[in-house]
């Protein structure tokens, strides 16, 4: 699995967790791996795969941890977002645009080994894939400012 691959995945899975109580989160995430493959034809004419279940367990057991890992710092997270988003508090966020802030925010100051301009580029790739028309703008700007202020 790749990193692109892992980090859509990520974002599915903690997308997925805002709609359900924490108390069935572990039902939620046996849910995700256990959907079967599915796929949809683009208009271009091309297959695009939506959901593809894992093959090796090494998979699962890394996404289950970073997500989780991310579920806990997700009060400190929304704290830094909340600092910089004027106007915009992570409660009135769109959740597309909020779990994508989570995910880089996460990436850029928790995870080492990716670099900051690779945590918002990919940000922005799963914006332009799963948000709005204005969500990359929004989370490009929003991150460009978490990197100006050095929180």
């Amino acid at each position: 699995m790749t990193r692109r691959e892992a980090r859509e995945h990520c974002f599915k899975m903690l997308f997925c967790q805002d709609f359900y109580p924490a108390e069935e989160k572990e039902e939620q995430l046996e849910r995700y791996f256990e959907a079967p493959k599915e796929d949809v034809t683009g208009e271009d004419g091309k297959d695009e795969i939506l959901h593809d279940p894992f093959e090796k367990e090494e998979d699962r057991a890394y996404l289950e941890k970073r997500v989780e890992k991310i579920m806990e710092l997700i009060p400190e997270i929304d704290e830094k977002i909340n600092e910089i988003a004027e106007g915009w508090r992570t409660r009135r966020m769109g959740k597309v645009e909020l779990t994508i802030l989570r995910l880089a925010v996460f990436e850029m100051k928790y995870d080492e080994e990716i670099p900051e301009k690779v945590a918002i580029n990919e940000a922005v790739e799963l914006a332009k894939k799963f948000g709005g028309d204005e969500a990359p703008a929004f989370v490009n700007g929003i991150l460009a400012k978490l990197i100006q202020k050095g929180n």
